[in-house]
This record gives C-alpha cells, structure tokens and sequence, in this order.
C-alpha cells in the first residue's frame, strides 16, 4: 500500500509512523486509519522492525476525527447501510455500526513490537483516545489532550473505556470525560498519561533513545510475550491466568535456543546475540486467547 496520509522510515530497527496531514492539523480520515493498520501490519510481520514510534507532521499530534462532513460527520447512516431488524430498529451486531477508529486501537493492542507515542502537539478526541493502546506516551511542552466527545454531543470511542481507566484510573478518567476540557501536558502528566514531558526539541530523541532501550539487548520473541502478557493480564479475573501463561511461557523459552544464548552471555560477560524471529519463532501455545467478533 502506497500511503497519502503517513509517512513510515525505518532506521535502526525502529519503524518511525507519522500522521501527515499537517495542514489538517492531522485530522483523522477513514484512509489514514486504513493506512495505519496497513502499517502495524506490516511492521508485525517484519523482523527487521524492533520498536515503533507514532508521531505527527507539524504543529499537532492529531486534531482527532476529520468534521469535512459537517453536521453529518459521525452520522454512519449517511455513508453506509446499516441492517434493521424487522421491527426497524437497528441491528447493532452489524459491523457497519462498528465505529471503523476502534478497528485501529484493537490492531495497535494486538501489536508485537513496543510502540512508543511521541505526542508533538495537540492530541484532542480520537487524536488522545488512539494514543491509549499504545505502551508510553512521551509528550512534548507543546502537546495538549482533550476527550471533548461530551462536548460534541458524543461518547469516547475507541475502545478508550476500558483503556483510559486502567492507565490513569476511574476517578481521572472520568473527570477528563465528564468535562471534555483541553489540558496541557503538565496535567496529563500529573494524571499519568504520559511518562514524561519534554521540551519540542527533544521529543524524538528521547523516545528513539527509549526505543533503543527495549530493543538493544533483549530477544524479539520474549518482547512480543511480554506485551501481549502484560495487555492482557490487565483483563483477568484471578492471578491464577496469569500463572498459567507465565509457565507456558517459561516452559516453551526454557528450551528455546535464545534462552540459552542469554544465559551463557551473562556467564561469558559478553553481549547475547538472540536468533529466534517473531515471524518464525513464537511458541506454540501462542496466541493463548480466542479473538472475540463485533456481534
């Protein structure tokens, strides 16, 4: 897929994707979600990828969802057919109710690479609620945040009601909502949005440096397990699901041959050198859950 709306560079196997709409302040259309999941999709499947940062293109991180349509612009009825029942109400199993954004935050959970939010400037509506399902967020002074969907009539999205809470808790969470207000990125860092604040200057640098972190010494397999582990853990009903997949986990790398590099490097003072490949390489046991439909 040729992309129009982002912009992806590769460099030191960390996959930089950019929101490039700067004259739009970014602004979210159907093609740039379509050009994103492309890309998480690509960067899956590509070894060579180790971290991903999300940026955006000039003075905004993202405006949130594109308002061209005017008056009509959330209006799903006036872009596509969606099912009655025979009663005439409205079939809401029907995946065109499905609010197409959320598709994007579900791709960017089911991620296997760690993915880093370099927020450069405002990030309002679905521009604050895509940042949700990404690990860290990094921000810059410059940034602002805002989940104005009371303020437009609407409600989050996204997926951003079970996100959001788990992140910065439910009494955050729903201050944030209730008012819709737009905050800086002082405030987002007091409610534990982002990790860190830092001058514009020195957005990128700190989350490629952040990157280079995760990605220098560590086994690309055992960074794909932890994610999912630790995303998915965070909807468990007892420590005890836990415990099953921590010793799938521990069985299945146990015997692989990365595990044995990592020891022997740590006995031998040197640096390890991990072979095994996400694409290739992940356990049997994986994936531990079943993918849940839009019904």
């Amino acid at each position: 897929m040729a992309y129009e709306t982002i912009k992806s560079e590769l460099a030191e196997q960390i996959l930089t994707i950019t929101l490039n709409r700067p004259e739009k302040l970014n602004a979210c259309t159907v093609a740039m979600e379509r050009e994103l999941i492309d890309a998480f999709d690509r960067a899956d499947k590509d070894d060579d990828v180790r971290a991903i940062i999300v940026t955006g293109e000039g003075r905004a991180f993202c405006a949130g969802a594109d308002l061209s349509r005017g008056a009509d612009s959330f209006n799903a009825d006036a872009t596509r057919v969606v099912k009655r029942l025979p009663d005439g109400t409205v079939d809401y199993s029907d995946p065109n109710v499905s609010v197409s954004g959320g598709h994007l935050s579900l791709r960017i959970f089911q991620c296997l690479k760690p993915v880093i939010a370099a927020v450069n400037g405002p990030a309002v509506g679905m521009g604050v609620t895509i940042l949700l399902a990404m690990d860290i967020r990094i921000a810059s002074e410059a940034a602002r945040f805002g989940f104005v969907f009371s303020q437009r009539g609407l409600v989050v999205e996204e997926a951003s009601s079970w996100f959001l809470p788990r992140i910065v808790g439910i009494a955050q969470a729903l201050e944030w909502c209730y008012s819709g207000h737009v905050f800086p990125a002082q405030e987002a860092l007091a409610g534990r949005l982002v990790s860190k604040v830092v001058p514009p200057d020195q957005l990128l640098p700190t989350a490629r440096t952040l990157a280079r972190r995760f990605t220098e010494k560590t086994a690309p397999v055992s960074i794909a397990l932890i994610r999912q582990m630790m995303w998915r853990m965070l909807g468990a009903d007892d420590p005890m699901e836990a415990h099953k997949i921590d010793s799938r986990g521990i069985y299945a790398r146990g015997r692989s041959a990365d595990v044995k590099e990592g020891v022997m490097a740590f006995l031998e003072k040197r640096t390890a050198v991990f072979k095994d490949k996400v694409s290739a390489d992940m356990p049997g046991y994986f994936p531990w859950w079943t993918e849940r439909e839009y019904k």
